[in-house]
């Protein structure tokens, strides 16, 4: 599965103006839940996850977020995606007791547990491009943020 079959403007929020953690998982679940793509347990699912199991990614200057949870809370696979006006703090996976500041959030809806892996992998090739970020963060739509993944992709490949 790849990333571009599973991201759509309809799960896309751009500039959100949240101030915590719990504020974007709920904006970005309700995209997911209101689209059939989630059950009602996702949003628990997610954020007890993230608590045991930070996914804060430090990245330099465009640190992101990859929350996620188990398969039995999804229905269809979906990527969520936020970029935030200010930075939200999430802890690092790397150190989970450091403080990360995110301006980036990816919520991965997947119901299948083999799909994290190659999803995560997917999404870290990319995440290592600081340009494709930059472009994530100053796309003014879903559809911008859409086709800068897309034309990402297909330089990959």
């Amino acid at each position: 599965m790849e990333i571009s079959e599973l991201i759509n403007e309809e799960l896309i929020i751009v500039n959100a103006k949240v101030t915590s953690q719990k504020e974007i998982f709920e904006m970005l679940f309700k995209k997911l839940l209101n689209n059939g793509y989630v059950r009602k347990s996702f949003l628990v699912g997610i954020m007890n996850r993230e608590k045991v199991f930070p996914t804060g990614l430090f990245l330099g200057s465009n640190n992101i977020a990859i929350p996620h949870t188990d398969a039995e809370h999804v229905i269809k696979p979906a990527i969520a995606l936020a970029t935030l006006e200010k930075p939200v703090i999430f802890k690092n996976m790397a150190n989970p007791i450091e403080d990360l500041p995110v301006n980036i959030v990816f919520m991965l809806a997947l119901n299948s547990p083999h799909a994290q892996v190659n999803m995560l992998q997917q999404l870290v090739s990319l995440f290592q491009n600081n340009t494709f970020l930059q472009k994530i963060l100053e796309a003014e739509g879903g559809d911008e943020i859409v086709r800068v993944i897309k034309d990402c992709l297909k330089m990959k490949k």
